[in-house]
């Protein structure tokens, strides 16, 4: 190992361990831990901190320990970082480069213990060396997967239809589950009858059939995607045809999450596997005919990949926030203006049939926010808020500008003392890093204290009539095209959800976010006693407003009002 003598005089060491997913092996964590620590202890450096990711590659930095890591360094929590090897670190040549570059700007020190300090040269040959055993490691599992495919294994997870057997050492064996296959049969079967992939979903899931992994069913689940070979219908497994490598898998180097795309038809490889055949031949062509036409007729083929409803903004302030009251997923469009949940429909998991009219919920939520903020007391009390707001702030202000004064005043000082100090001749490390963490602070607080201040807010005399003006506004922009999208917009930003319960006669309407907390407020804005009232029921009671059951949530102060 290189000399490191001369960093003998830094004694706050951090110390980093991983072990990859591969191994998982909770005892190569203590084991490099140790190793680092009694690198430490032979340099007399004190351990004040040990960082140590599980179970994960080392070839994202979306790890949590590693981002702690490199956040204390900011701190100047320790001095130099130490671990067993630069690939405990990082595996990925620019990853590795930036934890360097970032730890050397910070003055931190990056040890291991098989090269010593780490330099240029070592992130530039062990980065390379990383990359390329990473490559060289999936090359190498991607042909011996290839191999086992060849043999009319699976190289992938289990099928629904079939059960994992395991012969020794070899694994990747499969055979005919019997239940299940008469399941996959019936599904097509019921395809090839005419019924719809929602409709068999919904009576497996009511018979109490369990899908693939458990799950319950889905349409998606049956019907699968075109391009892919993905669902029940569209795998080639049950006709004996061991399709792979379909797909190859890249990792987004933004997210450290796993991405697929569709790789040519010419290089996937397929091997005939008769054994674990489930679908008649005739049947299955049937099938795949039925599926190609209809897919065929269907006006969503051949649009861009990122088509138009991907990225275009809501036109109703209530879309993808109005959830079933029993079993909390959210409800789908049924028709033109009616709404269903989505898991009854689908999945017939749910027992709320009911139908509800999107019109009708959206005129209970605005309805109950005009009427109660255009109140003359619910105005009254948005003025004085304001004006209170307003000067809380400024108060705050002031206080926090004399607090830095004198903070300055501390710092000047204290720089002062310690130049007067280096001056005549002590002049240790800590004495110069001291000097240098004041004087930075010193130069921090003269910044924030000659900073331009922010504009004196300047309350305008009409402040009610400009309010009540602004209420109405949003209202009325929902139903001009020009200003719609502003509208919804600002109201979908006060609403967490819409929570809807079938009872007897109707249904009934439970309103979460912001806007029932300032419907609750605004009701309750008539004086002190019913601001009081107002505060205390705000997370339990509820105010019935037209058709509507509004709840304000919790945490919810009526003096803030929203400024």
């Amino acid at each position: 190992m290189k000399d490191v003598g001369h960093f003998a005089d830094r004694r706050k060491v951090a110390i980093y361990a991983r072990y990859s997913s591969d191994l998982q092996r909770q005892s190569s964590i203590d084991d490099q831990v140790r190793i680092c620590t009694a690198l430490a202890v032979r340099q007399g450096w004190d351990v004040v901190r040990i960082y140590a990711d599980e179970a994960t590659s080392g070839a994202t930095l979306i790890r949590p320990q590693v981002q702690k890591l490199l956040e204390d360094s900011r701190s100047k929590i320790f001095d130099a970082v130490v671990t067993e090897a630069l690939d405990r670190l990082s595996r990925d040549q620019e990853d590795i480069a930036g934890i360097y570059k970032r730890l050397r700007f910070r003055s931190v020190i990056l040890m291991t213990c098989a090269e010593g300090e780490i330099n240029e040269l070592h992130v530039g040959l062990k980065g390379t060396m990383n990359a390329l055993f990473l490559k060289d490691l999936a090359a190498k599992t991607h042909r011996g997967l290839e191999g086992v495919v060849r043999q009319g294994r699976s190289a992938g997870g289990l099928t629904f239809g079939y059960d994992a057997i395991r012969d020794g050492e070899i694994r990747g064996g499969r055979r005919v589950n019997e239940g299940q296959a008469e399941i996959v049969n019936r599904i097509f079967e019921g395809y090839a009858a005419g019924r719809s992939p929602i409709a068999m979903a919904r009576h497996l899931n009511e018979e109490g059939v369990g899908g693939p992994g458990g799950r319950p069913w889905l349409d998606t689940t049956i019907r699968g995607h075109a391009e892919r070979g993905t669902g029940v219908l569209r795998n080639e497994l049950y006709i004996g045809q061991l399709i792979w490598n379909r797909l190859s898998y890249f990792k987004d180097p933004e997210t450290g999450r796993r991405q697929s795309r569709m790789n040519p038809s010419s290089e996937w490889v397929r091997t005939e596997v008769e054994d674990l055949r489930i679908v008649p031949q005739k049947l299955w062509d049937q099938v795949a005919t039925q599926l190609s036409d209809r897919r065929a007729k269907s006006p969503l083929v051949g649009r861009p990949k990122a088509a138009l409803w991907h990225c275009r903004r809501p036109k109703n302030f209530t879309t993808g926030l109005i959830m079933c009251g029993l079993c909390g997923k959210a409800m789908a469009i049924v028709g033109k203006d009616y709404l269903a949940c989505n898991y009854a429909r689908r999945r017939a998991t749910c027992t709320n049939r009911g139908l509800v009219r999107r019109s009708a919920i959206e005129s209970a939520v605005l309805d109950g926010l005009k009427n109660g903020l255009m109140a003359p007391d619910a105005t009254e009390a948005f003025v004085c808020a304001f004006n209170d707001e307003v000067s809380r702030q400024q108060t705050e202000g002031n206080s926090l500008r004399k607090g830095q004064e004198r903070e300055l005043a501390a710092a000047r000082d204290r720089v002062k003392k310690l130049m007067e100090t280096i001056i005549s001749g002590l002049r240790t490390p800590s004495i110069v890093r001291a000097f240098e963490e004041a004087e930075a602070r010193k130069e921090q607080i003269e910044n924030a204290l000659n900073a331009p201040n922010s504009p004196a807010i300047e309350l305008p005399s009409n402040l009610a009539t400009r309010y009540r003006s602004r209420v109405a506004y949003f209202s009325d922009a929902l139903a001009t095209s020009a200003n719609r999208m502003e509208a919804v917009q600002v109201i979908r930003s006060l609403i967490e959800r819409i929570v809807v319960r079938a009872t007897s006669k109707n249904s009934e309407i439970e309103l979460i976010g912001d806007i029932a907390r300032i419907i609750a407020f605004a009701r309750a804005a008539g004086g002190p006693d019913n601001k009081k009232a107002a505060q205390e029921g705000a997370a339990l009671s509820a105010t019935e407003i037209g058709s509507a059951l509004v709840v304000a949530g919790a945490g919810f102060e009526p003096t803030t009002f929203r400024l």
